[in-house]
């Protein structure tokens, strides 16, 4: 029986951490921010599945950085249609031509 391989287990991927709602709501208040202007990431992302994130979660990405120890950001969890809402209507007017 093949081994199942658990992506957070790799080297390369950071430690992913879904904030409860109080944590995700003194983040947004700390940086004074609403959440879609967080950065993005898919909830189709690989890790995402992985952590059990859901559409609209805030996720915090703890890296390890040489030069500051560690680094840490901050992503919501979206659907691609948020992402890339112009694909369609850039490829339409593209093709057009």
């Amino acid at each position: 029986m093949k081994e199942e391989f658990n992506i957070l287990d790799h080297e390369l991927v950071p430690e992913h951490i879904v904030l409860s709602k109080k944590e995700a709501e003194e983040v947004l208040k700390r940086f004074n921010i609403k959440p879609e202007q967080l950065p993005k990431i898919l909830v189709s992302d690989p890790v995402v599945k992985a952590i059990g994130a859901k559409k609209g979660d805030i996720i915090k990405i703890i890296r390890r950085s040489k030069t500051a120890s560690k680094s840490i950001a901050y992503r919501l969890v979206v659907e691609e249609e948020e992402i890339t809402p112009m694909r369609g209507a850039v490829m339409e007017e593209f093709e057009e031509e």
